[in-house]
């Protein structure tokens, strides 16, 4: 049996992210708060419930800031587990960070029957992370590879990588990225348990790579495209199942429904996290986390799914539903924001209205997802979606802002639909 000791979360890097734009332009795109906690926070956070992992390994392309180093150091200090970054030179691929780290990825580990967690950063989900090492020590001893799947509809998994298991088994027969016709409606949903045995079949793929003098850059190695489909002559790789709300977060429109499941999360398990109603308070409705120091007046009201960053002030007669409210950003009185990410600093004028359109997936289906799609349709207009306001943003009083994205610094007086402010 190889136990699991530690999990790596694959970052990606600044090139990464530009649906996420503007915000991913103030902070890497895995550090955006999502209920109030980093996105891989989250990841980190469902990592210390396996009781052996002590030490997460981010992988990625970002310059290793300010930023990122304090996020590593308030990490260590949350969930007292080892946290490292680990920095790619060039951007290398879902893979090939892992196999250029190998090193230390096995040094840590212990021995080559070990296992370890591999997380896409830009996953949503209650990692079931006990389950699938349950899975991996039933059906191949703990010696097995494993691959999160969820189920997508036909149009949308062709979107994904596919995964074709074996009738009434876990095992997987076929996997093939993004293909260009249906294969199957289970998808890769980006969390996977290795053993690192892995690194024998990346070492195969690397070495192929450098000898195709079209492979540029050289390092670049894809997990999905390189190394799965040769996981799957081993039999050794399995499928663990979701049944449960899943998602990429890809734009900012999926950065809201995240929102919304991560506060579901904490009313579950931290309900401590949440705003209450109490006398001489704001009107809390559903799932609300307010930052400390933030000021929100009692006659203002909140949620469903709201997130109110550190500083905010938030005054009279405001309504916020299903929305992020970055840190520092001021709502003045009787504003409305609804499906909206008001950005830092930002201001939203008196009586102003600032609103997004949300397609919110299918509560009765347990394989919902949020489809990541275009930001514009075939004519090239802009779908309508979420409302973005980038770093500081003004709003000025009685304008309506709908479905729209506004770049950062910029000042709105006039009315805006559907549109890009650049």
């Amino acid at each position: 049996m190889g136990e699991v000791t530690k999990a790596v979360i694959l970052m990606g890097g600044p090139q990464k992210g530009t649906r996420f734009r503007p915000l991913s332009l103030e902070v890497p795109k895995p550090l955006f708060p999502l209920a109030g906690s980093p996105m891989i926070e989250h990841h980190i956070e469902s990592c210390k419930k396996v009781p052996t992992i002590n030490e997460v390994l981010l992988i990625g392309s970002y310059q290793y800031d300010s930023q990122i180093r304090d996020f590593v150091y308030h990490m260590m200090k949350e969930y007292k587990l080892q946290v490292r970054y680990l920095q790619e030179y060039v951007p290398m691929g879902t893979a090939g960070g892992l196999y250029h780290f190998r090193d230390q990825i096995a040094r840590v580990v212990g021995s080559d029957t070990s296992n370890f967690f591999v997380l896409n950063s830009d996953v949503c989900c209650d990692f079931p992370l006990n389950e699938m090492i349950a899975l991996n020590q039933e059906t191949t001893n703990g010696m097995g590879f494993m691959i999160m799947g969820t189920k997508a509809p036909p149009d949308e998994a062709v979107n994904y990588g596919c995964i074709v298991t074996e009738p009434g088994s876990t095992k997987v027969l076929h996997y093939v990225e993004k293909p260009e016709t249906y294969v199957s409606n289970i998808i890769n949903a980006g969390a996977y348990l290795f053993s690192t045995e892995v690194f024998k079949h990346m070492a195969q793929v690397f070495d192929e790579h450098h000898k195709n003098d079209l492979a540029f850059p050289k390092d670049s190695i894809s997990l999905e495209r390189n190394v799965l489909p040769g996981l799957v002559g081993t039999s050794k790789l399995h499928v663990y199942l979701l049944n449960q709300f899943w998602s990429q977060i890809k734009s900012g429109g999926s950065a809201i429904h995240a929102n919304r499941f991560y506060l579901s999360l904490f009313c579950k398990y931290n309900r401590d996290r949440l705003a209450t109603n109490f006398e001489d308070h704001a009107t809390i409705l559903g799932d609300v986390r307010i930052h400390p120091s933030a000021y929100v007046d009692k006659t203002a009201t909140l949620g469903p799914n709201v997130y109110v960053g550190a500083g905010v002030r938030i005054e009279a007669g405001a309504r916020v539903k299903e929305s992020i409210i970055l840190d520092r950003a001021e709502l003045k009185e009787h504003c409305c924001v609804l499906y909206s990410i008001v950005g830092w600093d930002s201001v939203v004028g008196e009586w102003s209205r600032v609103e997004g359109h949300s397609a919110d997936p299918d509560p009765n289906d347990p394989y919902a997802h949020v489809h990541s799609g275009s930001l514009f349709n075939k004519n090239g207009q802009l779908n309508p979606g979420i409302t973005i306001l980038g770093r500081g943003v003004n709003v000025s009083r009685e304008v309506i802002v709908l479905s729209t994205i506004v770049l950062p610094h910029k000042s709105l007086v006039h009315s805006k639909k559907n549109q890009i402010i650049l």
